[in-house]
């Protein structure tokens, strides 16, 4: 059997990244099984964005290995293997919901009734079925990044990533969202999401500590809050990062 069936869906080992004189990343070794929902918490500035981008190919290490499903990243063929939502939304402002899920969708290949079929499952998951036919710059920042987030899910990837996708988005369609991305998990979908958000950290399966560009802890969100020897992931946050909780 092929091994990038039945191995992880990410191995980094030792990757680090550097910009000039900075180093980003220092060190950073992480492994993600199939079908997790695995979240990578941490302050701006501390690495999450620097990440993931090695992971998806989109950016190269400067030492280390990185492998999607099996193969040595980054590999423009693997391009098919993922959704990327970004922190900065990239959409054509002049052209609808629609016309942007289109030309996306036939980047990725879809055509015909398969791209009309998951734009408008795509937009239903987002809410976005009744304002598919608008300009995108008559869109708010929430409608934006739920069109984002459609939008890497349309050729129904085996990993999505997810770069801080509910900022703006309402409390309600927030909730709905984790509830979907974990249905996602369950058909094997591998799923990294970046945060900042203590609660939503707490729903993931495992969770990345991350600070300065190193990975203070990674384990499930239970574990950490008892690693730590305290009583929610934000505590436990700041006392591994300064050192103070119990080292496992």
């Amino acid at each position: 059997m092929d091994e990038s069936a039945v191995g992880p869906a990410i191995a980094v080992s030792h990757i680090v990244r550097r910009f000039g004189e900075r180093t980003v990343l220092s060190d950073i070794s992480l492994t993600v099984p199939r079908g997790e929902l695995f979240g990578l918490l941490g302050p701006s500035g501390s690495g999450k964005t620097t990440l993931i981008k090695l992971i998806t190919g989109i950016d190269r290490a400067d030492g280390g290995k990185v492998e999607l499903f099996g193969q040595p990243m980054p590999q423009l063929k693997m391009l098919q293997a993922f959704g990327y939502m970004a922190q900065a939304d990239a959409l054509y402002q002049e052209l609808t919901g629609k016309e942007n899920m289109a030309f996306y969708g036939s980047l990725y290949g879809l055509t015909g009734k398969a791209l009309a079929s998951r734009i408008q499952s795509c937009a239903a998951l987002v809410n976005l079925n009744d304002h598919l036919d608008k300009s995108v710059n008559a869109y708010s920042g929430g409608m934006k990044r739920r069109l984002s987030l459609a939008i890497a899910l349309l050729h129904e990837p085996q990993l999505l990533v997810l770069d801080e996708p509910t900022v703006g988005i309402d409390p309600v369609l927030r909730k709905a969202i984790w509830n979907e991305l974990r249905d996602l998990t369950q058909t094997g979908v591998t799923i990294i999401v970046t945060t900042h958000v203590m609660d939503e950290a707490e729903k993931c399966d495992r969770l990345g500590l991350i600070r300065d560009g190193k990975l203070i802890a990674v384990d499930t969100p239970r574990a950490i809050i008892e690693q730590a020897g305290v009583h929610t992931i934000e505590e436990a946050f700041i006392a591994l990062g300064s050192g103070k909780g119990e080292q496992a």
